[in-house]
């Protein structure tokens, strides 16, 4: 008597499921969580920092300097002090460079998320595939460096950011020499020398790892 043959069985359930995680890509890996994480809250306590913005406009507290050595003691003062005030004059100088100049701004936003979906933040275990050819993290990078200095060094934007911090560095430097700071008083527990921007040492810190492996 012949034997009844065996016809395969799959499973459903777990072809789907399978199809299903491999067509799912990761949209945001645990090391860009914690990276937007940590510069969010950041920049929420630098922000707290801030001076109130009446003592910075303070029409009585403004003085021409009597020497140039003055105005480098006021400068080195006021900085320590506004230090949160005089980024965000800069960020508003820059913001407003950018804005009236839509490419440059469409310009860099490309490529900031390409850096950070093409290298920073991309799974290690999944490599880079365009037009049918696998490229390596070396690979990548290399291309994004060669890429960021082309479009920073040999375009438009390059001397669209360099001339907006210049201008928002003149204007800090201005107040800074003309604002007589003896009526300022510096926290004794700030350190005289941290600026504003070390507080994004810790949400770099969290994207340090994610980067140190590709390398």
């Amino acid at each position: 008597m012949a034997t009844p043959a065996t016809l395969p069985i799959s499973n459903p359930q777990t072809n789907t499921t399978t199809t299903t995680t491999q067509s799912q890509a990761p949209i945001a890996t645990p090391a860009f969580r914690a990276f937007l994480s940590r510069l969010s809250s950041s920049i929420r306590y630098g922000f707290s920092q801030r001076r109130p913005w009446s003592e910075l406009v303070d029409r009585t507290a403004m003085s021409r300097p009597d020497s140039l050595a003055e105005a480098y003691s006021r400068i080195r003062r006021n900085l320590s002090y506004f230090k949160v005030n005089y980024v965000t004059l800069l960020g508003l100088v820059l913001a407003f460079s950018l804005l009236s100049h839509p490419f440059s701004l469409l310009v860099l936003l490309c490529l900031l998320g390409a850096w950070i979906f093409l290298y920073l933040f991309r799974p290690s275990d999944q490599p880079m595939v365009l037009f049918g050819r696998t490229f390596s993290d070396r690979e990548t990078l290399g291309a994004l460096v060669v890429l960021t200095i082309v479009v920073v060094f040999l375009t438009s934007v390059g001397s669209l950011l360099i001339s907006a911090l210049m201008v928002g560095a003149a204007i800090v430097c201005a107040h800074g020499a003309f604002r007589v700071p003896e009526d300022l008083f510096l926290d004794e527990q700030e350190p005289i020398n941290s600026g504003f921007l070390s507080f994004l040492g810790g949400a770099a810190s969290a994207a340090a790892p994610s980067v140190a492996a590709r390398v």
